[in-house]
């Protein structure tokens, strides 16, 4: 009687247990849910380690086909920020799919209109959008590493033939068949076998754990993929069909998975199912032999694991695109044409940005001093021009373009480990804009024939913030005016800040003039940050060391000599 109390006992304790682990994890998700309805458009307050951007970009190095954004002018333009402003996805194949995105802009508008409609419908139907959420918070992240580092790694895994596995469990049961014949040698004989199917168990098990994860996340998309099937979501109906042919390539990878997907292998809990069922894999093997089905299973379907997750990723990047539009209640849909223009442009990691404008003819010189704004204002145009063609939303009142392959040279430093100076980057960044021009004139046929993809014909926008600064005055001023000059020989829209007030008449026949200016006021440097036509007038950097309190004696040395050099042209 005692035994059944105690029993009874535990078992009401391991129902307890469960039964608030369940109410636990409906009361979380019912948090979440309701700070989808109630932050929606607030910026994401996600913080990664370095390292965890190298995963987060597995999805972009594995699909490199035509035109990306390359790592300069991601860097240059701390895309990085941008990106984590707008990653509102909850799982690894929406976020990775949403990198992706910002640095593979289209060259036609078709695609973009048609991300459209599913960004527009998702900001207009909250339930669905809050229902595909939930579903896609379910797949969840897969850690530190990717996806795809999983699926590379399993072309690494040892190839192991389950003989062994059913070579121990026959002879498991033939032991037990002999007990009926001779007990003691059966007995004896069942015993060892177990012994050696426990032993080798472990020895199999370290080596397979880490690739459970992948197998895990794949099952995830699956189970999910099949309720996003039955979402009523008119704006994905190609999408669900190509799931539902995907997710119906997969029925012997799910087949006796639960084997080796079930969450309490392998971690002691006191279920008694669950005890049972951990002997039994020790003693069977049954999860090492279906690992290895599963194995050849997801090697033969890498493919369509990768369609999955960009079918996945690309609907859940739709819902990430409208969440960022509602951070920013000012913003547009660009309009594509000729030449570029912006109207009312603001940078998106500024919390108070100054608003500018500008619609050149052709390249534009900015000049003005340190801290005015030039650089901010190259930014500001070029990820516009970015986010114009991969998101369809610009931070402006009004943005018009063409389909430009985008460059920056801009924050470059010394290569110590090459060896090499910031002068040889510097050149070296320059030289790739150049040659992408040079690469334009050989591919425009391609663009011109209706090669779909192909970016060769299209023209380049870049962006350089001050033109050569590695080197010495004369020698910066000449092959700064040779190679800007090159850039509107090559049909390069450019947009170029410099010190250098020399260039604004060098380069008047292939750049527009534009400045920034500020004034020093009773001692304090004040800076409005609004762009202006023509080249900078006023020069304030000696008086800025006024400000910052430098001996009046360096200052008036300094302006005698500033004064000389520009009335005689030489410098004592």
């Amino acid at each position: 009687m005692e035994y059944l109390v105690l029993a009874g006992v535990i078992g009401f304790i391991v129902l307890f247990a469960f039964a608030k682990g369940v109410y636990d994890e409906k009361q979380k998700e019912k948090r979440f849910v309701k700070g989808l309805y109630e932050n929606y458009g607030q910026f994401p307050q996600k913080k990664y380690e370095a390292a965890q951007y190298g995963s987060i970009r597995k999805y972009f190095d594995k699909h490199q086909n035509g035109f990306k954004i390359d790592d300069i002018t991601w860097n240059d333009l701390d895309m990085d920020a941008v990106f984590m402003q707008m990653n509102h996805t909850y799982s690894s194949a929406g976020e990775e799919y949403l990198y992706y995105t910002l640095r593979t802009p289209f060259m036609e508008e078709g695609p973009l209109k048609k991300r459209e409609e599913r960004v527009r419908y998702f900001m207009e139907h909250t339930d669905e959008r809050v229902k595909m959420q939930v579903l896609f918070a379910r797949i969840g992240k897969t850690g530190k590493f990717s996806i795809y580092d999983y699926l590379d790694f399993s072309d690494a895994v040892e190839n192991i033939s389950n003989a062994t596995h059913f070579i121990g469990d026959a002879a498991f049961a033939a032991a037990v068949l002999l007990i009926f014949f001779n007990a003691f040698i059966g007995i004896s004989l069942a015993a060892a076998v177990l012994c050696y199917n426990i032993t080798t168990y472990f020895q199999y098990k370290s080596k397979i754990d880490p690739y459970i994860t992948s197998f895990g996340y794949v099952m995830r998309m699956i189970r999910m993929g099949k309720e996003i099937i039955k979402c009523n979501v008119p704006v994905i109906e190609e999408e669900k069909e190509e799931l539902k042919e995907l997710i119906g390539r997969f029925q012997k990878f799910r087949r006796g998975s639960h084997w080796i997907m079930s969450p309490t292998r392998g971690s002691a809990s006191m279920d008694p199912l669950s005890i049972i069922s951990d002997y039994m894999r020790m003693m069977f093997h049954i999860d090492l032999i279906q690992f290895n089905k599963m194995m050849r299973e997801l090697r033969e379907h890498k493919n369509d694991v990768d369609a999955i997750v960009t079918v996945s990723g690309s609907i859940e990047t739709a819902i990430a695109v409208g969440a960022y539009r509602a951070s920013f209640p000012e913003h547009c849909i660009p309009e594509f044409g000729q030449g570029i223009g912006i109207t009312e442009g603001y940078h998106p990691l500024i919390k108070e940005p100054v608003k500018n404008s500008i619609s050149p003819k052709k390249g534009v010189l900015l000049t003005g001093s340190n801290a005015s704004g030039k650089s901010t204002f190259l930014k500001t145009v070029a990820i516009n021009a970015i986010l114009a063609q991969t998101i369809y939303t610009c931070l402006a009142k009004k943005f018009s373009g063409e389909f430009f392959r985008i460059y920056t040279s801009m924050a470059l430093k010394d290569d110590l480990g090459s060896g090499e100076s910031y002068y040889m980057v510097e050149i070296k960044s320059l030289k790739r804009i150049i040659d992408a021009g040079e690469k334009k004139e050989k591919d425009k046929s391609a663009d011109e024939d209706g090669i779909k993809g192909q970016a060769g014909g299209r023209r380049i926008l870049c962006f350089v913030d001050e033109v050569l600064r590695g080197t010495n005055t004369v020698e910066r001023i000449a092959a700064s005016t040779q190679i800007l000059k090159s850039f509107a020989r090559k049909e390069t829209v450019c947009f170029a800040a410099t010190h250098d007030i020399e260039l604004t008449s060098l380069l008047t026949e292939d750049y527009e003039n534009y400045h920034f200016e500020e004034e020093v006021v009773e001692g304090d440097v004040l800076f409005n940050y609004e762009i202006r036509e023509g080249k900078a007038r006023t020069r304030n950097a000696i008086k800025l060391l006024s400000v910052m309190g430098y001996e009046e004696d360096i200052i008036r040395r300094a302006n005698e000599m500033a004064e000389n050099f520009i009335n005689n042209g030489v410098w004592r």
